[in-house]
């Protein structure tokens, strides 16, 4: 049994989240072969993972190193590119054309395949081609009047985005993204071109996730409506295409269905630990402490979180905060941020950003009460891994955090420091109420979501889909992409 496991961000070259998942899927099937296509920043990270024997190959996809030498195409094959990429525009721009995303996707796989495609997409004719489509009287964005300067930015966005589309795609076994988004293409291409079975499991809404962080991206709203064009029809294409959709929880199965995935291809499959591993965490702090893990980024929401401490240290004075991750490569400007913003509210001295911890228990145990603070997730492995170590949690109302607590941890809205804090001194000035949920807490992770659990589903998913292959219709390939294009 082979499988193809599609990256991006995370595994094997990030620790935490969707890292640990995969990790725990390769370390759990030793009798199956793993590669791994992963969709990185520079090219430049390291492996982090000490990984398996099982894992054949590791290839990186960097969407922000150099860009590739090349020249683009001329003449016949030029004029052909071009008249795809003004149809490729059009089905991210008005729901009309949505039907020509796929055909140009597979166009663009080709071309990228050979080489062609940055230097396309780079080139003055594509500019204008752009330029020209999105200022077209009709559409939303003409009456943004976008610029050249849009143009430029919106093109280079756009040519990162697609060079996940150069690498050989899977050609046997299963293809299995770990997200949706970027790493949904070589499974797409793979599924096109060699009836390889693709599986798409999400653990946060990938579309969702670029709704929230174009919101205060640095780009006018002509380059944002563009890219976040692309994005949604790239989850509508894997949705239909996916052999299986595998969403981690409930809230992510009402989106990808909202998105196009017939309910018949969708099976929750939710997240596990083991228990052995995440053992009861022992005797609390004895000063209120509260505890949060995960890594410093914006979708975490520290800022929320240091706001409500603020609010538990007015009426605890001898309240901690204790915050254990590390901070991405580029999130450091986030990181001062919430250390100023600490200073500011006068409980600098008292909130404490540790660091990556060798053993992630120690951080759950370092609290009281574990906090979970995020404005999107999908089923967040921090959330019942402290659960396991049976202790009480508080956690906003995201993705499947309210599947996960059920009635043995509080849960507030995101965004709301003041719900947030009254949970926690609920919770402080209560330790039997304490103790009470953390043994819920853990007895519900034992009962539901078991690491062997979570194993055991997906390998039956692999015999699965190897037996039957791809349930859906293969999409209808262009001349260029099957070859027959000089």
């Amino acid at each position: 049994m082979r499988v193809t496991l599609l990256t991006e961000g995370t595994y094997p070259h990030q620790h935490g989240g969707v890292s640990v998942w995969c990790d725990q899927l390769v370390q759990g099937m030793p009798d199956v072969e793993f590669d791994i296509i992963a969709v990185t920043g520079t090219g430049a990270e390291p492996v982090v993972w000490d990984l398996p024997g099982n894992v054949r190959s590791v290839t990186p996809v960097p969407l922000w190193g150099p860009a590739a030498d090349g020249r683009a195409p001329r003449g016949r094959e030029l004029r052909r590119f071009l008249e795809s990429y003004e149809r490729f525009l059009h089905s991210l721009l008005d729901p009309v054309y949505d039907a020509h995303f796929g055909r140009e996707l597979s166009t663009f796989a080709d071309l990228a395949r050979r080489g062609l495609l940055g230097p396309a997409l780079r080139s003055e004719q594509a500019l204008r081609t752009l330029h020209g489509v999105w200022s077209r009287t009709g559409l939303p964005t003409a009456a943004a009047r976008p610029t050249l300067h849009d143009a430029l930015n919106a093109g280079d966005l756009l040519e990162h985005a697609l060079r996940p589309l150069a690498v050989e795609p899977p050609r046997e076994g299963v293809a299995h993204a770990a997200s949706g988004g970027l790493a949904t293409l070589p499974g797409l291409v793979g599924a096109q071109l060699h009836y390889v079975p693709f599986l798409l499991t999400e653990h946060g809404v990938y579309l969702r996730e670029r709704y929230l962080g174009y919101r205060t991206g640095p780009y006018r709203w002509p380059v944002k409506a563009l890219l976040l064009g692309f994005y949604r029809m790239l989850a509508e294409e894997s949705y239909r295409h996916a052999a299986l959709v595998t969403p981690g929880n409930q809230y992510n199965r009402r989106w990808e269905e909202r998105g196009g995935t017939p309910s018949d291809n969708i099976r929750t499959v939710y997240n596990g630990v083991d228990p052995a591993a995440f053992p009861p965490a022992g005797p609390e702090p004895q000063a209120p402490t509260l505890s949060w893990a995960g890594r410093v980024d914006p979708i975490k929401d520290l800022e929320t979180l240091i706001r409500a401490f603020a609010l538990v240290h007015a009426e605890l004075p001898e309240a901690r905060l204790r915050l254990f991750g590390g901070t991405p490569k580029g999130g450091e400007a986030y990181r001062d941020r919430c250390v100023a913003l600490a200073e500011e509210l006068g409980v600098g001295a008292s909130v404490h950003f540790e660091g990556r911890v060798a053993d992630i228990t120690d951080a759950y145990a370092a609290g009281n009460v574990v906090m979970l603070s995020s404005i999107s997730e999908g089923f967040p492995f921090t959330l019942i891994e402290a659960m396991s170590c049976g202790r009480a949690t508080v956690s906003t109302d995201v993705g499947g955090v309210r599947e996960a607590v059920g009635d043995a941890g509080l849960v507030v809205p995101p965004r709301e420091p003041e719900p947030m804090a009254a949970a926690a001194l609920e919770l402080l000035r209560d330790p039997e109420r304490r103790a009470q949920l953390g043994e819920r807490a853990r007895l519900r992770v034992i009962e539901q979501f078991t690491l062997r659990q979570n194993i055991d589903g997906f390998r039956e998913i692999y015999t699965e889909l190897l037996r039957t292959g791809v349930r859906t219709p293969r999409p209808l390939l262009t001349a260029a992409a099957t070859g027959g294009a000089a």
